[in-house]
């Protein structure tokens, strides 16, 4: 169901407009571990490459999805490699969890390790290719360029890693809680790669025990959260009446956060152990609210 014009009262997204989204849900889970590899894009003519489908392209409930094209994880065997792809209309960030391997883009090969990320431009032609040791795995996230829309996104790939990226506080989020701000738009002063134009910001969460990733919304934005490391309480689905919906959460569930749903974690960190770690993403909803 597409959502029309929504109003803004006193801060506060309200109207027929909410009411014309009171159909989709709130937010939707999915565990990767649970996902049966499907066809898609990218597996299609390759050898050795699988893709789990999360969210968008591939899964069942896609359509609730408006600025997301799809989010899901590629997996190529070591020698094997994906198909390679084109989308006119859309943008896309490949963020590597393990493995290492070779990214092509427009005919150039860029050679990835854990933790890079990578910005691929509307238009350009890409794939994956394995390595020799291991699987090398990816999150695969894509995002719509609305039609007609003015925008200036990296004409060319941009990668990085998030070893290169500080890990910071933010102030409304306290000591316990660090965030890497691994991209933004074009616009951005604060990312590590200024790159995107639907795509406003992917950013790591560093948790440690006791760390809150306070619970919030976004009136423009649609977001997904992805369980990178440890486990805790997802905030998802929560009202106005102060219910924060709060859901028992692990490594490897995601989360997609409908417009103006609350959002937030609570780290499930012990003293003395590893930190819990959260990769989101947050993209432009293509029908914005209007101010009356």
């Amino acid at each position: 169901m597409r959502c029309g014009p929504l109003l803004w009262v006193g801060g506060a997204v309200l109207g027929a407009a909410m009411l014309a989204c009171a159909a989709d849900p709130t937010f939707l889970k999915r565990s990767l571990p649970n996902i049966t590899p499907l066809p898609d894009d990218l597996p299609q003519g390759a050898k050795g490459a699988s893709y789990r489908p999360m969210f968008g392209a591939g899964d069942s409930q896609a359509q609730y999805l408006k600025s997301i094209a799809r989010y899901g994880e590629l997996t190529v065997e070591p020698g094997g490699s994906s198909a390679l792809v084109s989308y006119p209309a859309e943008e896309q960030i490949y963020f590597v969890v393990s493995g290492s391997g070779t990214v092509i883009c427009d005919g150039a090969g860029v050679p990835v390790k854990p933790n890079d990320f990578l910005y691929l431009p509307p238009g350009s032609r890409h794939g994956v290719s394995g390595g020799l040791a291991e699987p090398l795995r990816l999150l695969v996230m894509g995002f719509r360029i609305p039609p007609g829309a003015a925008v200036a996104p990296s004409p060319k790939l941009m990668i990085a890693n998030t070893d290169s990226v500080p890990l910071q506080e933010l102030p409304s989020h306290g000591p316990t809680t660090k965030f890497k701000l691994l991209m933004g738009t074009t616009e951005s002063k604060r990312d590590k790669l200024p790159a995107a134009s639907q795509m406003v910001s992917l950013f790591l969460m560093d948790f440690a025990p006791g760390g809150t990733n306070i619970p919030h919304h976004h009136e423009t934005e649609e977001e997904i959260y992805f369980v990178l490391k440890g486990s805790g309480q997802m905030v998802a689905g929560g009202g106005l009446d102060g219910n924060e919906g709060r859901h028992p959460t692990k490594q490897g569930d995601a989360w997609f956060l409908r417009l103006n749903t609350t959002v937030g974690f609570y780290s499930g960190a012990q003293p003395g152990g590893d930190h819990d770690q959260v990769l989101a993403v947050r993209s432009t909803f293509p029908f914005p609210p209007r101010r009356p």
